[in-house]
């Protein structure tokens, strides 16, 4: 698989981003993706949502266990999510058929004492779930009958996200997940795009040099001082230094290190359907002064999300022309490592392609 190469060697292009085809829309399969944050889910709650074009109705027992089911009685096709969540099972508001949080049917009510009937024997597709890291993960298998366990184990992320998160922000962009992916990754966009007197302007473009290296499922500008061009990171006093890691399917890990301390931002991005795609950011920390500073944080980290949101939609107009588009060296290098990702793991699972991850540790450099 080709190694991306230097900002000093000729400057090859990408005539175009892959477009997303086939049954999944270019989703990838058999691999955890960010449902919602944990604190939306309540002991005896259920919840639906929409991943991947499909139909989920997430729930938590009283003892803080978490579930996913297909959210489709198998009866009459009607949402479980309609339902109730009474005794630790899903009741269908239709005709009060119950179902485990494993799936198993355990009550037709309709049925006499005569007609014999085994009702486990009837499932709705259950999904693994776990609450880990500030979130709800699911798993999302590439066949529906699978009940192997899963390929891969959920993300495992810095400690310090075992704790409840500081802030949270949801948004939804209404664009395939690629473009999501690669516009909050983009490196060049910030000064254009983000201009604010608290973070970056025009004025303050310089050139910059980042060390990255491959990781699990992805990659990471591993550990460096923050450009002196990002006026935020002030606010965390002495010298932080940062290392952000992405990793499939949709997953940034900004660590920040300030001597004891750490700041750790997650943005995690979760395919809803081909066009629309949700986008979590949390922020955890250990640093006394932010929890005092989160009334102010919020709207300026709910202004930063928003701008990349905007842009988006503008590229929307242009994109709906269908027209070729390009990825160029260095600013777009983490692009093309996160399409080559996705065809490697894709492969993977699809033909047991052993997995190779395509990375190689590099200087990338790019004007911003």
């Amino acid at each position: 698989m080709p190694t991306p190469t230097s900002a000093s060697e000729p400057q090859p292009v990408d005539p175009a981003l892959p477009e997303p085809t086939g049954r999944d829309q270019a989703f990838l399969r058999d691999i955890w993706y960010f449902a919602m944050p944990s604190a939306d889910l309540a002991p005896g709650a259920m919840r639906p949502k929409t991943l991947l074009g499909e139909p989920i109705v997430f729930g938590r027992g009283d003892d803080g266990s978490v579930f996913g089911l297909r959210d489709i009685c198998p009866h009459r096709g009607i949402p479980l999510s309609d339902g109730r969540f009474d005794r630790g099972e899903v009741e269908c508001c239709y005709h009060g058929w119950r179902f485990a949080p494993d799936g198993r049917c355990t009550a037709i009510p309709s049925l006499t004492a005569d007609q014999a009937m085994e009702i486990g024997r009837i499932r709705v597709r259950a999904y693994p779930t776990v609450d880990r890291h500030g979130g709800i993960w699911v798993y999302m298998p590439a066949d529906p009958r699978s009940t192997a366990e899963p390929a891969v184990p959920p993300p495992s992320l810095p400690s310090v996200t075992d704790r409840a998160p500081g802030l949270v922000q949801r948004m939804t962009f209404p664009c395939h997940v690629d473009h999501a992916v690669i516009g909050l990754m983009d490196p060049a966009h910030g000064p254009f795009v983000h201009t604010s007197w608290w973070w970056r302007s025009r004025k303050s473009i310089h050139e910059k040099a980042k060390r990255f290296g491959p990781t699990e499922l992805g990659f990471a500008m591993l550990r460096h001082q923050p450009s002196s061009n990002s006026a935020a990171y002030r606010l965390l006093g002495g010298v932080p230094t940062t290392e952000i890691r992405f990793q499939l399917p949709g997953l940034r890990v900004e660590d920040i290190e300030i001597g004891r301390h750490r700041v750790c931002g997650l943005t995690a991005v979760t395919p809803v359907d081909a066009t629309t795609t949700e986008i979590h950011q949390m922020f955890f920390w250990t640093v006394p002064v932010l929890s005092l500073l989160k009334p102010v944080l919020q709207p300026f980290v709910r202004r930063f999300l928003a701008q990349d949101r905007d842009v988006v939609v503008r590229q929307q107009r242009g994109l709906r022309h269908g027209p070729a588009l390009m990825l160029i060296n260095d600013a777009d290098v983490q692009a093309k490592w996160y399409f080559r990702l996705k065809k490697a793991y894709a492969a993977w699972r699809d033909d047991g392609t052993p997995f190779e991850n395509p990375v190689r540790e590099t200087t990338l450099r790019w004007r911003s």
